[in-house]
């Protein structure tokens, strides 16, 4: 007797091979039996007869730490076909904060996590306890973030390390490991990562050294000087010999689209050519979501958002950052690269600056200086602002998944309040209805193997990502051509349509579409 048989589906395993007619039965929580089940008996049947049968989605760069223990949580993941999720990115991670700069850390987190107040963030250890002891509605895997570690140690305005400093990092890192991190994060473009040289990072990872845990990253530029953030981090992966995730990798700005996306894609061939382990993702949509305070330069970043906020009411210094705005081309500049009509507000911590969400600071401004506009609304917030930026092309997307080292993820940022990015809710829907049906840049199997087993094989989750025997029963069925996104930029906060059942460790927690109430996640730890 199983749990469920699922009949007469179309399987695709996780795998780019086309997919096979045959039935699946699941029985405490694993896929156990595959092929003809015609005669065999399930507290469940499910017919999928026309419809597509395969593994559960995995989203494994998003920024849902606190989102997490919010009490709604769970839909934006389900409704696009997401059964595991991996939190901590670009440097970011909610833990370990423990020590005189929990504060800081917090304003500078708040805009991309939301408020997490109330969430044990001390250690990696404290963190995953607490997670473990609530019904999670998706299983979820936690990075342990080196931006987050770094400035628990030092806070946000020392820019050269001790040897004290770095002998903290290193205990952190290591407790981190040890506690349950799957990976480590670096966001190299935010503060204070960006004030370490290549010598300083390396050897501020040294704990990793030779082993074969995942280091992301968020590169340090991602626009004009793209190519030498990728060699970079090339030479670190191989100075360290570790495996290498470029997160998010995009060409940012007009006059880069369609020229170093196929560079940098060239580059990390050449690497993997010379036995590099370099793997990349990418978001399937033309707009990212951060802090409004990364439009300004590195140098400004110090000291994290309080101290950003004081030069801010500084005139001189001000002066030189509208400077820096006008002319800068040595830093990722995004108001040179997209103008400030293509830099949305989305969140915001004062209530009367919500007028302001959902319009490009060019329309916000109104007849004031756009420059001066966003360095007000900054100053006025604390910084904790959050924009949408409209970046890159779909070309270049295309181009990316279509590699065969790059798989697909959200980068979903969870503010409280405001307007969230579409891709909370439609990223993994959105590479099918676009990139599979409208554009036809990937077959359905391709787009399902870039949505499972790659991003599973990266981090090593030997029983996620696929249909075969033993594997975990995270299973979707679903009709391909249904699939639709229904978030916009304007109303983003709208359910995707066209999963009809979704299967989470052998649990149905979309039935029929319609979500069933069951939280059967689990908290993913290390090498799991």
């Amino acid at each position: 007797m199983f749990d469920i048989i699922i009949r007469n589906g179309s399987v695709l395993d996780g795998s780019e091979s086309p997919a096979r007619r045959l039935d699946l039965g699941i029985r405490a929580g694993k896929i156990a039996a595959l092929g003809d089940l015609q005669a065999a008996e399930a507290k469940e049947v499910i017919d999928a007869g026309g419809r597509t049968v395969c593994p559960g989605f995995l989203d494994l760069h998003r920024h849902a730490d606190g989102a997490l223990f919010r009490p709604d949580y769970g839909a934006c993941d389900l409704y696009q076909g997401i059964t595991t999720i991996g939190n901590g990115n670009c440097g970011l991670s909610l833990a370990p904060q423990a020590g005189p700069y929990e504060e800081a850390i917090a304003a500078y987190l708040r805009p991309v996590t939301g408020d997490f107040s109330g969430v044990p963030v001390d250690t990696m250890a404290d963190y995953l306890m607490a997670l473990k002891a609530r019904p999670l509605p998706v299983n979820a895997l936690m990075l342990a973030g080196g931006g987050t570690i770094r400035a628990s140690v030092a806070g946000f305005q020392k820019l050269r390390l001790e040897e004290a400093d770095y002998a903290e990092i290193h205990a952190r890192l290591e407790r981190s490991l040890t506690d349950g991190a799957g990976g480590v994060s670096l966001g190299l473009g935010y503060a204070p990562e960006c004030y370490y040289t290549t010598e300083e990072l390396i050897r501020a990872l040294e704990p990793i050294r030779g082993t074969d845990t995942v280091l992301s990253v968020h590169m340090r530029e991602e626009a004009m000087r793209l190519l030498p953030s990728l060699e970079e981090m090339i030479a670190v992966a191989g100075a360290l010999r570790v495996p290498l995730e470029i997160s998010h990798l995009k060409a940012s700005g007009r006059e880069n689209w369609g020229k170093l996306a196929p560079r940098a894609l060239d580059r990390i061939a050449r690497a993997r050519e010379a036995g590099i382990d370099v793997t990349c993702d990418v978001y399937a949509y033309t707009a990212g979501s951060t802090q409004l305070i990364h439009i300004l330069p590195p140098e400004f970043l110090q000291g994290g958002p309080a101290a950003i906020t004081a030069r801010l009411r500084d005139g001189a210094a001000r002066r030189q950052l509208l400077d820096r705005l006008e002319t800068g081309r040595d830093f990722d500049n995004y108001v040179y690269l997209v103008g400030w009509e293509n830099i949305f507000v989305s969140a915001v911590k004062r209530a009367e600056d919500s007028r302001y969400v959902g319009q490009s600071i060019a329309q916000a401004a109104g007849d004031k200086d756009p420059a001066e506009f966003a360095l007000d609304l900054l100053r006025d917030n604390d910084c904790e602002v959050t924009m949408i930026d409209f970046i890159t092309a779909e070309e270049d997307i295309a181009r990316i998944l279509q590699s065969p080292f790059a798989y697909a993820i959200s980068d979903a940022t969870f503010p409280t309040g405001g307007k969230l990015h579409p891709r909370v809710y439609g990223a993994f829907s959105q590479v099918i209805e676009t990139y599979v049906n409208g554009r036809h840049d990937l077959s359905l199997p391709e787009a399902v193997n870039r949505m499972t087993r790659r991003p599973a094989d990266r981090y090593r989750l030997k029983n996620k990502g696929r249909i075969e025997l033993g594997a975990d029963g995270d299973v979707l069925v679903f009709d391909p051509g249904r699939v639709h996104v229904t978030a916009t930029y304007d109303r983003p906060a709208q359910r995707a349509a066209g999963m009809d059942y979704v299967i989470v460790n052998g649990k149905i927690a979309l039935r029929e579409g319609r979500l069933t109430g069951v939280h059967a996640g689990t908290v993913l730890e290390g090498n799991r």
